[in-house]
């Protein structure tokens, strides 16, 4: 899971070279929701989606309709790398989302030094690199955390009783049917192999056989357990990012990484063995976002 949802972002990359956003979102899900619906209405999972589908649109702008197509424009502009590295900052944003919005997450000193050292790597990754990088695009990857925090959180006070994989099924159709126009109207003449290549990755792999991948290690070794995955995709992303497309590792990767690792860990460790339950459907939850 680390590294499947390590690499969407320098196959996002690689894919805006000759498409649209638009066309790649619209592609990415479209390819994931024909492979996990069968899946889902055979398992049952659709049943009782309609009893909750204004929390289930909603979910679907925050978690996969809008963020997706933020980071597909971002990363126009971005390095996959950077891009990768500004999406873990989730988890510090979640803390807050929750906090402002009546969640029962306790901000206690620990976690404060957290937020602060996880926002200190978020300002040394962007402050470290001006004047070399787009700060539109970088507006455009925070709206994507912002997304991937708010998701998680209606996903776990208004749809934690319906199954995961019919609510990621819909949420995908959802999508595609969305930018269905959008990507009819922007297609290109021509597609080099490497970009139709990536488009197969991101929806075969790096969603539809990564949700499912990610539903069965919940399964196998719980929730809280399975977050582990957020903390070690921006390192897969680096990687990818330096070695297959030849991006540069700047002083701000450097520091701004381990300090937003580190913050992270902080801001969202457990108080006790016996957290809250809607506290732990939140963060297990919030690796969905990590799919870039």
């Amino acid at each position: 899971m680390c590294v499947i949802w390590g690499i969407p972002y320098l196959l996002i990359r690689v894919a805006v070279r000759d498409l649209s956003p638009a066309t790649v979102v619209c592609g990415r899900t479209a390819i994931a929701a024909v492979m996990l619906l069968p899946v889902a209405a055979w398992r049952g999972a659709l049943r009782d989606l309609w009893s909750q589908w204004p929390w289930l649109l909603l979910y679907t702008g925050l978690e996969v309709t809008g963020p997706w197509l933020l980071l597909s424009n971002a990363e126009e502009h971005l390095s996959s790398s950077l891009s990768g590295l500004l999406v873990a900052a989730v988890p510090l944003v979640g803390i807050v989302l929750s906090r402002l919005t009546g969640g029962d997450e306790v901000v206690d000193r620990r976690r404060l030094a957290g937020l602060a050292i996880g926002f200190g790597g978020v300002v040394a990754l962007v402050g470290l690199q001006l004047g070399h990088i787009d700060l539109a695009a970088v507006a455009q990857v925070g709206g994507v955390a912002v997304g991937y925090a708010a998701g998680p959180l209606v996903l776990a006070r208004r749809l934690s009783q319906l199954p995961s994989l019919g609510v990621v099924a819909m949420s995908l159709t959802i999508t595609a049917v969305v930018y269905a126009p959008f990507a009819a109207t922007s297609h290109p003449d021509h597609a080099s192999g490497q970009v139709i290549a990536s488009m197969a990755g991101l929806g075969v792999v790096c969603t539809a056989l990564a949700f499912l991948l990610f539903f069965a290690l919940i399964s196998e070794i719980g929730p809280t357990r399975a977050t582990v995955i957020t903390y070690v995709n921006p390192a897969v992303a680096i990687a990818l990012g330096v070695v297959a497309l030849g991006e540069h590792l700047t002083v701000g990767m450097v520091v701004g990484f381990p300090l937003v690792l580190i913050g992270s860990v902080l801001a969202t460790a457990q108080r006790s063995p016996a957290a809250p339950a809607e506290a732990v459907s939140s963060t297990a939850l919030e690796a969905d976002l990590r799919s870039g």
